[in-house]
């Protein structure tokens, strides 16, 4: 059995995908675009601000079903440039305390819509 996540303060899946899905004890966070909910725009057009917004939007998420940043036990991040990997460390270290979870970065040629990250989670939401 799966489980489809929806809220509406994060962004829409703009295709054929779900926000989240919950697959037993596991939940997989689809990668989110640094989008405003509220304004269907990008939060900023630095990578901090930007990954401020991804990561806001992946805690919506979790949050509308009861879970929060310290079930993620996986993230990925893509970066349209690996340069911004500090600024981007330093506002994801702000959402993640104690036990952080696994991380893997790495620079990518494009992301959609000119992004410059997209954040995606593995969560734990077993007892």
């Amino acid at each position: 059995m799966k489980k489809a996540y929806a809220t509406p303060h994060a962004p829409a899946a703009i295709g054929p995908y779900s926000q989240a899905i919950q697959a037993g004890d596991f939940v997989y966070v689809s990668g989110q675009l640094p989008i405003d909910p509220a304004t269907g725009e990008f939060a900023g057009a630095d990578i901090a601000s930007q990954t401020r917004q991804s990561l806001t939007n992946i805690k919506a998420i979790l949050e509308s079903e009861g879970l929060s940043m310290e079930n993620v036990v996986k993230t990925t991040v893509l970066l349209q440039n690996i340069g911004d990997f500090g600024a981007m460390n330093e506002v994801y270290a702000t959402f993640f305390s104690g036990e952080c979870p696994a991380r893997a970065a790495f620079a990518v040629a494009a992301l959609p819509k000119g992004a410059l990250v997209e954040i995606e989670a593995v969560v734990y939401c077993g007892k």
